[in-house]
């Protein structure tokens, strides 16, 4: 992994700077830019705010041949997989995220790579904002979900669309968010798929306009997730090759 400043091309006609990239090149996670965040999300957030069942683990990933695996298995009777964030170690305002990986499949899987505003420990969820770059729930295969989630809406957000994939759990795809001071722009390999860009601009509505910091995980079950686990496809790994943010 490396912070750096790179001229980089992704999506027809655009052209900005590399920022900062991890390539999951060495044996285990920088931990000058990832968090672990532990537990079943109790006393704050039982069940992570969802009803989900699973632990998170600092033992639930490997880094190794240039991926990270984020596993998700069931042993004794506990479900456990992990959750990674660069909170108060990598936060930046604008740009664009692209993510390169492959989705576990299987009733109950969760997985996400996702962003939160860097002010949740002040403000609280949702008027932090969450800006969800890949959510995939294995009870509905070929879907992908992009969201914003805001005062003005959130739970059950109408700031979402769904996108058919045939193949999208065959192989690596490439999911990408373009945030800028106006609109977010969601894309599934390269094709644009969504954007949110409200005509007001109140905290409730609009809340990111300051920096966020990234999030990668796979939740098991729960409200969105599904209740109806299918442990047979147990364990699983959502495989993820880069993560790059890239800035004008």
């Amino acid at each position: 992994m490396m912070l750096c400043l790179a001229t980089a091309h992704s999506f027809a006609q655009q052209s900005t700077e590399l920022f900062w990239e991890d390539n999951f090149d060495g044996d285990g996670l920088n931990e000058s830019y990832w968090n672990h965040e532990l537990g079943d999300g109790c006393p704050d957030l039982c069940g992570w705010g969802n009803n989900e069942p699973q632990i998170y683990t600092k033992t639930n990933h490997t880094v190794k041949d240039g991926f990270l695996n984020i596993r998700i298995k069931k042993e004794g009777g506990v479900y456990t997989s992990a959750r990674i964030t660069t909170k108060k170690k990598l936060e930046f305002q604008y740009g664009r995220v692209e993510v390169r990986a492959k989705l576990p499949v299987g009733k109950g899987v969760w997985p996400a790579i996702w962003m939160l505003g860097s002010n949740i420990s002040e403000v609280g969820w949702p008027l932090c904002g969450e800006i969800d770059i890949l959510e995939y729930v294995g009870r509905e295969p070929h879907m992908v979900f992009n969201s914003l989630h805001t005062k003005d809406s959130h739970g059950n957000t109408i700031n979402t669309r769904k996108t058919r994939i045939k193949d999208i759990e065959e192989g690596f795809h490439t999911y990408a968010a373009d945030w800028t001071a106006e609109k977010i722009t969601f894309y599934i390999d390269g094709d644009l798929v969504y954007t949110f860009q409200p005509s007001e601009r109140t905290e409730g509505i609009w809340p990111f306009d300051q920096p966020f910091y990234l999030i990668l995980n796979v939740a098991i079950g729960g409200n969105f997730g599904g209740h109806d686990i299918d442990d047979t496809a147990l364990p699983q790994d959502f495989v993820i090759d880069y993560i790059k943010v890239f800035k004008n």
